[in-house]
């Protein structure tokens, strides 16, 4: 069986998931509505411009890290027979917390002053925001594994 990591060996696997990743963000952003939303679409657009292709990059370093992240849910939910959905949602805090920690040390050890000035921007809303995502988020796991 082996771990969701484990899966993105196949190459063709890991393109697939990338570009579904990318497209969960992009429809997570779009969904942002009020001022929080306008800083979260603009800070969005900003790092695009900034770098073209960089959102799939950075996925392609970070998803391992991610992956790690969610499995012990992800083991939880098959072993109990849970949607994963459904799993998310009971443990969203936690399951955002584990998410955030691998952009957070991200954050900490990086030397790009204008992402890591972005996202120390953004942190303090990141958690009510990746537990909005997470329906997304495990549909895209659900995917994988």
């Amino acid at each position: 069986m082996g771990t969701l990591r484990d899966k993105l060996n196949d190459a063709p696997t890991r393109q697939r998931v990338i570009d579904d990743a990318v497209k969960t963000i992009d429809a997570e952003v779009s969904d942002k509505g009020g001022m929080g939303g306008m800083l979260i679409k603009a800070s969005y657009t900003m790092v695009k411009g900034l770098a073209p292709g960089i959102v799939p990059k950075l996925l392609n370093n970070m998803l391992p890290e991610f992956l790690d992240a969610v499995q012990p849910f992800h083991d939880q939910a098959k072993q109990s027979g849970v949607d994963l959905k459904q799993l998310f949602a009971q443990r969203s805090s936690e399951v955002a917390n584990a998410l955030l920690s691998v952009t957070d040390n991200r954050a900490a050890k990086s030397d790009a002053g204008s992402l890591k000035k972005g996202y120390e921007k953004l942190r303090p809303s990141a958690q009510k925001h990746v537990e909005a995502a997470l329906p997304r988020l495990a549909s895209l796991v659900a995917g994988i594994g």
